[in-house]
């Protein structure tokens, strides 16, 4: 949104209220701002449509002070907002997030059938037929609308959802990914049919279009959930137990997971990347997972690499190819490849892993990994340096 149009918002916001205007026309103001902003910096071309097209109805409808008739229609934008993105369960991008959208619907349509029978009901016996009713007509009216009828439609529905579960359950097809959700953070581990050694990473999955995969759910602490809205429904991960969700993702494109059960301090903090990507390319993606390191060349990256190693980083972290070993926290041998750090709420920058050693405890409270900022700001520039160069 441009500096003009924002000025002229603000301007015709402080109109309303220095005019004396009603409070519905103050609020109606902040709801055209909103939708001036969201028609203007959405990139869903349909989400844009239907705000610019909002937005004019509103502007007109505020100066006229008809709020209860045209905010319904404004808040409704807001709603449809939520239908799209890298992390709806309503834009699903996978076979598991199909059905559930599919049964959302049907529900959805299913409680709009029962809410217009009975309050229909309601207002036929309040409204136009306000009078005495005999014995009969109640107990029709009781027995048919509210009872039959909502029992009718949720035996209907119960019948739908008990029909979508077998396919949910299909085993996977050869690759099995093991999650495991740390304190906050996650560890993947790649199994390939192929060989007997898992390919580790963390914060990051990448997963083959069009094929079925299984991933197996665990936790060693505390309670975790793990979710893909685009892909698939929610699964827990409890510690001492393995939980196995399987995915089959219909569209490549960058999706979101995130954590969606409070486990600690950092809970909102806990999301990660899921990377849809032909097969093919998936399976070059893997096989470059599975080797070392590649040795920095550079003279500043052979010196960062040297500060990761004598400040102690590789007895938490493993970077394979040198003799940092470490398990207590994520594998960073190919970190610099992964779209985000931190799990999911930094970009994978020079700048953005010099934060991170520095302030690591103000960035995510609570994590295992204590702050840097102890060290010289060359130092941490370097080390970041060559994280960065781990791709």
């Amino acid at each position: 949104m441009s500096g003009t149009a924002i000025a002229v918002a603000r301007f015709r916001f402080s109109a309303f209220v220095h005019a004396g205007e009603s409070a519905r026309k103050y609020r109606l103001a902040r709801v055209w701002l909103a939708l001036k902003y969201l028609r203007d910096v959405n990139s869903d071309r349909v989400i844009r449509s239907v705000a610019s097209a909002f937005c004019f109805r509103c502007l007109p409808a505020a100066r006229d002070a008809r709020l209860g008739r045209t905010s319904p229609v404004c808040i409704s934008v807001f709603i449809l907002t939520a239908c799209a993105g890298p992390q709806s369960a309503l834009a699903p991008a996978g076979v598991g997030a199909e059905n559930l959208a599919q049964l959302f619907w049907a529900m959805l349509i299913g409680a709009a059938l029962i809410w217009t029978v009975v309050v229909g009901f309601a207002v036929y016996v309040t409204c136009i037929k306000p009078g005495a009713h005999s014995e009969t007509t109640a107990s029709r009216l009781i027995i048919w609308g509210g009872v039959a009828f909502p029992v009718i439609v949720l035996a209907i529905l119960l019948a739908y959802g008990l029909t979508l579960m077998p396919g949910l359950r299909e085993a996977g097809e050869g690759l099995r990914i093991a999650v495991s959700g740390e304190l906050w953070w996650w560890r993947m581990r790649y199994f390939p049919p192929d060989t007997e050694n898992p390919i580790e990473s963390a914060n990051e999955i990448r997963l083959p279009v069009g094929q079925r995969v299984e991933i197996t759910l665990t936790s060693p602490e505390v309670i975790h959930s793990f979710w893909i809205p685009n892909l698939a429904g929610k699964v827990d991960m409890i510690p001492g137990r393995t939980n196995v969700l399987v995915l089959e993702p219909t569209k490549t494109g960058v999706y979101r997971g995130q954590c969606a059960e409070f486990c600690g301090a950092s809970h909102a903090l806990m999301a990660f990347s899921v990377v849809v990507v032909e097969r093919d390319e998936f399976d070059d993606w893997l096989e470059k997972q599975a080797r070392p390191a590649l040795r920095p060349r550079a003279p500043e990256l052979k010196a960062g690499r040297d500060l990761f190693l004598a400040t102690g980083c590789g007895a938490c972290h493993t970077v394979r190819g040198t003799r940092a070993a470490g398990i207590i926290g994520p594998d960073l041998t190919h970190v610099g490849g992964r779209l985000t750090i931190g799990a999911g709420i930094l970009p994978n920058e020079i700048d953005s892993f010099a934060h991170w050693i520095a302030e690591t405890q103000q960035i995510k409270p609570g994590v295992h990994m204590p702050s840097f900022g102890m060290l010289p700001k060359g130092e941490i520039k370097a080390i970041a340096a060559y994280l960065e160069s781990l791709k």
